[in-house]
């Protein structure tokens, strides 16, 4: 006695001059189609596009570390000629007039001044300021730091992730409307922060928050010229990061889960819809007792 294999088949097939189609049942079949294509797009979607998440943990490097800084400041009414950056901290460093990796655009007739720069510091509080400096001893009697910020930042350019966070809060700032004769202090809070692909890829940039006061500068009782100064101190918490994606076997999972559901729910809708029909029809020619 052969044993038939197709006695295993449990998704037997009824031939299909036993089964009537209908209006009905084709609507329904169409509104499944589009609503299982419809989440099955999303659900791609959710997947290709990795979750975010992020945690706190304290840093301590040992050695003093350096970030990088990025500046760029537009000076309206100071020449680009006596614009300079001073750069000191608690690590003994004291660098004045400091003009290595600095564009110097003259704006309004030269009159005012695009500065941008790009340097380093040792990751130990301290401050870097935009001064008069850079001119020596010609300085100008009267510098005005009224000025327009778009850019001060720190570490790796995270601009493009999809996060909410302060990588660049003093963008847009604007003091061009100050005392010509005011100096400007902004306190910055600087936070570590490490951003870690699905693969395992890191950027390290730095958050910051900052307080922000306006004055002007004396001591004993004689006038100081002014400047910008960013008086920064970095926190010991470091925030990070890091991309997670599902499984692929929750992918499939849930593929499974749409499109069985889907076809299931659609098939009690249709039934129900073709028996309350029935029962009309019956009911229209008197045949439902």
């Amino acid at each position: 006695m052969v044993f038939d294999v197709r006695r295993l088949d449990i998704y037997r097939k009824v031939p299909k001059d036993l089964t009537q189609p209908t209006f009905a049942g084709a609507l329904v079949s169409v509104l499944s189609a589009l609503f299982i294509t419809f989440l099955l797009v999303s659900e791609f979607r959710f997947f290709v596009s990795p979750e975010v998440v992020s945690e706190l943990f304290v840093d301590n490097p040992g050695e003093v570390q350096r970030l990088t800084v990025r500046i760029n400041i537009t000076l309206g009414k100071l020449p680009c000629g006596v614009v300079g950056l001073d750069i000191q901290d608690e690590m003994g460093r004291h660098e004045v007039g400091y003009v290595d990796n600095t564009v110097k655009i003259p704006i309004n007739k030269g009159v005012g001044c695009q500065f941008e720069t790009r340097f380093s510091i040792n990751k130990v509080p301290g401050n870097f300021h935009v001064s008069t400096h850079a001119a020596g001893r010609s300085q100008p009697m009267s510098p005005d730091f009224s000025h327009v910020i778009q850019e001060v930042s720190f570490g790796d350019d995270l601009t493009g992730k999809s996060l909410n966070a302060a990588f660049n809060p003093l963008k847009g700032t604007d003091k061009s409307k100050s005392k010509s004769d005011n100096s400007h202090d902004y306190y910055m809070k600087i936070v570590p922060t490490i951003y870690e692909d699905v693969n395992g890829n890191q950027n390290i940039s730095y958050q910051y928050t900052y307080a922000y006061k306006s004055y002007t500068s004396s001591t004993h009782g004689h006038k100081v010229l002014p400047a910008i100064w960013f008086r920064y101190d970095i926190s010991p918490i470091t925030v990070k990061y890091h991309e997670k994606r599902a499984p692929f076997y929750t992918f499939i999972t849930t593929i499974c889960a749409i499109v069985g559901g889907t076809f299931t729910v659609a098939g009690i809708i249709d039934a129900m819809i073709f028996t309350a029909g029935e029962v009309f029809r019956k009911a229209e020619l008197g045949k439902l007792s």
